[in-house]
């Protein structure tokens, strides 16, 4: 059985982002004119092994100096943009279906990480990111005193 992510507006975002894309940002709301609206989410893997998490994050397009990945305060940030170089001087009409812009995914980090010791590595258009758990402590054995 796959685990498949609900969305609802799913159709709603794709059709608005498509309204954008042909009239320009005349029907985006204030809040998309902003530096910091979020144009897209890349695709991630998480996978848990016995001594860490890792995080394989779908970044084609994206250099690694347009890379941000920040864990703060029990939560796992990846920012980034996306530049897609544009040719001017064609007439006529296009297809655009790769997204340009800017991009944000956010994870709770559970509380038996090593947040200092967090590695990431870029390959091929392939966000890795190493997440190390901390041992797992051992019950300690109280002595019970007898009087």
């Amino acid at each position: 059985m796959s685990i498949v992510r609900y969305e609802p507006w799913q159709l709603m975002s794709r059709l608005h982002g498509e309204i954008d894309q042909i009239f320009g940002d005349s029907f985006a709301t204030p809040a998309a004119n902003s530096a910091r609206a979020v144009s897209w989410a890349p695709s991630v893997d998480v996978r848990e092994d016995a001594d860490r998490f890792t995080v394989h994050a779908d970044l084609p397009g994206v250099e690694a100096k347009d890379i941000q990945v920040t864990a703060e305060d029990g939560t796992l940030t990846i920012r980034g943009e996306r530049r897609i170089e544009k040719k001017e001087g064609k007439k006529g009409y296009e297809r655009l279906e790769r997204v340009e812009g800017s991009f944000l995914r956010r994870f709770t980090l559970p509380e038996n990480v090593r947040a200092d010791d967090i590695k990431a590595r870029h390959n091929n258009g392939v966000l890795e990111i190493v997440i190390p758990k901390q041992a797992a402590p051992e019950p300690r054995r109280v002595p019970i005193d007898v009087n």
